[in-house]
């Protein structure tokens, strides 16, 4: 008796994604309703910036791999329906952005994530 295939998530397309600086690639890893709470600087704990839907997480995605910026995924762990990752940046002047991510799954997919984000002041 076989086992039913269950999606996975696919932390090299991650990889690439990030690293390569292409938004297409990485908003293939997100299911069409996903939301992204998004914390940092200008978007507190208790004010979060959230981004709902595909276009909208799109658009941020090609906002910020279309910087002149280095992006490196230091670390992606996956278990089970659950994904957490740093990712480090840095701009061409030196200053530093490191995030990280708590991501749940759907269906191998993202469905929601946690980022946050500390920048060098």
């Amino acid at each position: 008796m076989g086992t039913a295939a269950h999606p996975t998530f696919d932390g090299d397309t991650l990889r690439r994604g990030i690293e390569g600086h292409t938004p297409e690639t990485l908003l293939s890893l997100y299911q069409d309703d996903a939301e992204i709470r998004l914390v940092n600087r200008d978007a507190t704990p208790s004010h979060p910036k959230v981004l709902t839907g595909r276009d909208a997480i799109g658009a941020m995605l090609t906002d910020v791999y279309s910087r002149n910026m280095t992006h490196k995924l230091e670390q992606c762990v996956v278990q089970g329906d659950t994904v957490a990752y740093s990712e480090s940046c840095e701009y061409p002047d030196g200053l530093r952005v490191l995030s990280e991510s708590m991501i749940t799954l759907r269906d191998g997919k993202i469905s929601k994530q946690i980022m946050i984000e500390a920048w060098d002041e």
